[in-house]
């Protein structure tokens, strides 16, 4: 283990998590990520007596439900943490486990490098800066995004309340990745061509840009075949649902000054907005899909029921 990633295990137990020695944390990893959920089991194991560590195989798609144990672990704990290669943010364990008043944090397809980049950050310049994107896009009855890469696509949020990613895990039902720095909601309905020239699974940093068309809140075409083969293994357990365009994100982390190819990092950079394919039941929508497929957009203008928007800015190479 080196120093680094201890310090970035301990700023995740400390500054992220606050989890106090009365306290239990559960962490949850996989057979793939283990080197990094011991590291922030023994952070963990230092401040609290009532620490976990439970490791399973890997998921098969990000949004797979982990195994009933680990869920149930996951909804007895205080604090749960969970570095795993396939997303459980949205799944229904994260969100029983929130419900019951756990504060979660799961870090999805994180390595060390990643860990170590994402958490050494000043955490309340993120919050901040979230709030300050929430302040112009709350309320607004229509969102744009244009970029000079093809993108013109609209989102309604409607009643579907916008979230944020600070990083700050303190009250109970809290919930973030980990690296944080988002504001997102899960729109009732959307339209329009979004194209992907950032960062997308299973390719990491797309070799050329990926088109998605959507209309009334349904991808109707992937430019892509790896992506679209993921869409329609999960449309064959859940149908049309597998298609739903289940997030538009904005980025707030100014630490992030260069997209490296994972999602987890890459959907937080200041000045780029992600979109999503799949679940949102955990995010405000009432979609349930075995996959949350995240773009990364990069360059985008951003406009409030037609006011530019003020993102944060950084200059990347």
């Amino acid at each position: 283990m080196t120093d680094a990633l201890r310090e970035a295990a301990e700023t995740a137990i400390h500054q992220c998590m606050a989890l106090d020695a009365e306290e239990s944390c559960a962490v949850v990893t996989d057979d793939e990520r283990l080197p990094i959920g011991d590291v922030l089991y023994e952070a963990a194991r230092d401040v609290t007596d009532d620490a976990v560590l439970l490791r399973y195989p890997p998921g098969e798609q990000h949004g797979t439900e982990p195994p009933l144990p680990v869920a149930a672990a996951m909804a007895d704990a205080d604090v749960v943490l969970a570095p795993t290669t396939k997303s459980l943010s949205h799944t229904r364990a994260r969100k029983r486990a929130t419900d019951a008043g756990a504060r979660a944090a799961t870090l999805p397809g994180i390595t060390e490098d990643v860990m170590i980049a994402g958490l050494d950050a000043d955490y309340g310049t993120i919050a901040r800066h979230c709030r300050e994107v929430l302040a112009q896009v709350d309320g607004a009855d229509e969102i744009r995004i244009t970029t000079d890469a093809g993108t013109d696509f609209t989102v309604e949020p409607g009643g579907r309340e916008w979230l944020t990613d600070t990083g700050m895990v303190h009250d109970p039902g809290d919930f973030s990745n980990l690296p944080a720095g988002e504001v997102f909601v899960s729109p009732e309905t959307a339209n329009g061509t979004y194209v992907v020239d950032g960062t997308m699974m299973p390719h990491g940093l797309v070799a050329e840009p990926l088109r998605f068309e959507v209309e009334d809140g349904y991808v109707t075409h992937i430019s892509d075949d790896a992506v679209r083969e993921q869409v329609e293994t999960a449309r064959a357990e859940v149908g049309r649902d597998a298609a739903n365009l289940a997030e538009l994100g904005i980025g707030t982390n100014v630490g992030v000054t260069d997209l490296v190819g994972s999602v987890l990092l890459d959907e937080k950079a200041a000045g780029t907005v992600h979109i999503a394919i799949g679940d949102d039941a955990s995010i405000g929508g009432n979609t349930e899909a075995p996959l949350h497929l995240d773009g990364i957009v990069r360059d985008p203008t951003v406009y409030a029921d037609g006011e530019i928007v003020d993102l944060p800015a950084v200059e990347r190479s």
